[in-house]
């Protein structure tokens, strides 16, 4: 496989929005406009079946494009930034004003348990931003989100709002779906670009979906990608713990051409398991795997 450098020609520009909509771990948000360098120049439909935040999908705003996910409390956030901001507006509104006018712990406790009570996106969207770390956990018997609230105060609403303003049209282009991702990726069509930013396995096993995923599923959809002629990108495990861990994943031979290693800087996934310390020793750096 061809170990690319970071420098690429006549690569595929890209603009991230000024802040992050959601706050998620694993978000792509610094590192999208270095993601989407490695993009093949001229591509049809735009496909990101693993939505999570949509850094990436915000960082290139494709005039067309199908953004999905397994989690529907996610994908009714996103639906409603696309047809309905001042809604989105309102739901983080409402809850603010709960958390800042009250007990914080005690306001945070009530807006988790109203979303495990009835999984909903408009508790998930202040818990991400609200929540220790912006680890939301779900715990593996029920799907009930666990993580204490965080130290931090959550952006106001004025500055939510704007965000909502900025991203809104970065996803004109989008029609956004609650989709597995076999049928996600089934539905790209010959120079389609499919990017696959699925659960790490070596390390996310605490987030929504990453207990039953399996990556040997999805390296069977990414090969019938390939036969169709659709370009993919996957962003998978590379190197941690400052390059004295590789996090070895079995990829069929033949399945990619090339491949690149995108910084990631150091794991908040491991500073939320360690207790908020600064973890010099676990920096990051993810593999970019390119069938193109």
């Amino acid at each position: 496989m061809e170990q690319l450098a970071l420098d690429i020609p006549n690569c595929r520009k890209a603009n991230p929005p000024r802040g992050q909509l959601l706050k998620w771990i694993g978000n792509k948000q610094r590192f999208a406009a270095e993601i989407a360098s490695y993009f093949p120049r001229s591509y049809g439909t735009y496909f990101e079946p693993f939505l999570g935040t949509g850094a990436v999908l915000a960082a290139v705003a494709p005039p067309k494009a199908v953004a999905s996910d397994i989690f529907p409390p996610l994908i009714e956030i996103w639906n409603a930034l696309k047809k309905s901001p001042e809604v989105l507006k309102e739901w983080y509104a409402e809850r603010w004003r709960r958390f800042v006018g009250g007990d914080k712990a005690t306001e945070y406790e009530n807006i988790k348990s109203g979303y495990n009570r009835s999984p909903n996106g408009a508790d998930l969207l202040f818990i991400s931003r609200s929540c220790y770390g912006g680890v939301v956990r779900f715990r593996k018997a029920d799907g009930h989100i666990s993580t204490p609230v965080g130290a931090h105060d959550p952006i106001r609403p004025e500055s939510f709002a704007r965000r909502v303003d900025e991203w809104s049209k970065r996803v004109t282009g989008t029609d956004f779906f609650a989709l597995d991702f076999r049928e996600a990726t089934a539905r790209a069509k010959r120079g389609d670009l499919v990017y696959c930013d699925p659960p790490y396995h070596h390390s996310q096993g605490i987030l929504y979906g990453a207990q039953s995923f399996k990556v040997g599923d999805l390296f069977d959809a990414i090969a019938h990608c390939q036969a169709r002629g659709v370009f993919v990108a996957l962003s998978i495990d590379g190197i941690k713990k400052s390059g004295t861990l590789n996090c070895d994943v079995n990829i069929p031979a033949g399945l990619f051409r090339r491949e690149a290693f995108v910084d990631c800087g150091r794991s908040m996934l491991r500073r939320f398991q360690m207790g908020g310390r600064t973890l010099e020793s676990e920096v990051v750096h993810d593999r970019l795997l390119l069938t193109y």
